[in-house]
């Protein structure tokens, strides 16, 4: 998924030292131990910033943690380095909006639309910070998109209580109901 990017100057020992840091920190994550995952790369520090991998994995790792106001400044740097990267911008405004910075969840995710305008996570997602947002026709408009790419994602809604705002809405209950 990721590309080593950042310092193309780095030495070949610290590239490895960043690789496997890398590599170790996938692995706990994966074994649902976060906190191993987060020693690791915090070993390896300003490698770890220089790289958009390092980068992605910190903040998905601070993510799991629940440190969502840290994982802000590393997903953010992961952005910059892969502006187009979808899954980073949805982690980002995922944190975003845990921490109250809707409308920088909002304008994170409008940008990856903009790049992936068939991704119906991207749409559902920015639907429900709409409907926080008590922007009604925008989080009906994108929940129509995401519904319209992959109507799986209509099965979502009624537990998702993000839609709390708009749920009495007649055109969100049309737009929800199942076809039968």
């Amino acid at each position: 998924m990721f590309r080593f990017t950042g310092n193309d100057a780095m030495l070949p020992t610290a590239r490895i030292q960043l690789q496997r840091a890398c590599v170790e920190a996938e692995g706990f994550l994966e074994l649902g131990l976060p906190q191993q995952a987060l020693h690791t790369l915090q070993r390896r520090g300003q490698l770890v910033h220089g790289d958009a991998r390092g980068c992605y994995l910190l903040g998905e790792t601070l993510r799991e943690l629940r440190r969502f106001r840290e994982a802000v400044y590393p997903l953010r740097r992961c952005l910059d380095l892969l502006p187009d990267d979808m899954h980073v911008a949805l982690a980002l405004g995922w944190c975003y909006k845990r921490i109250g910075r809707l409308q920088e969840a909002i304008g994170t995710l409008e940008q990856a639309v903009k790049t992936e305008p068939g991704e119906a996570i991207l749409h559902y997602n920015l639907a429900c910070y709409w409907s926080l947002a008590h922007n009604r026709r925008q989080a009906l408009q994108h929940l129509a998109y995401a519904i319209e790419i992959d109507g799986n994602f209509r099965d979502l809604v009624a537990d998702e209580p993000d839609f709390d705002p708009i749920r009495d809405d007649p055109l969100f209950q049309t737009l929800t109901a199942a076809l039968g």
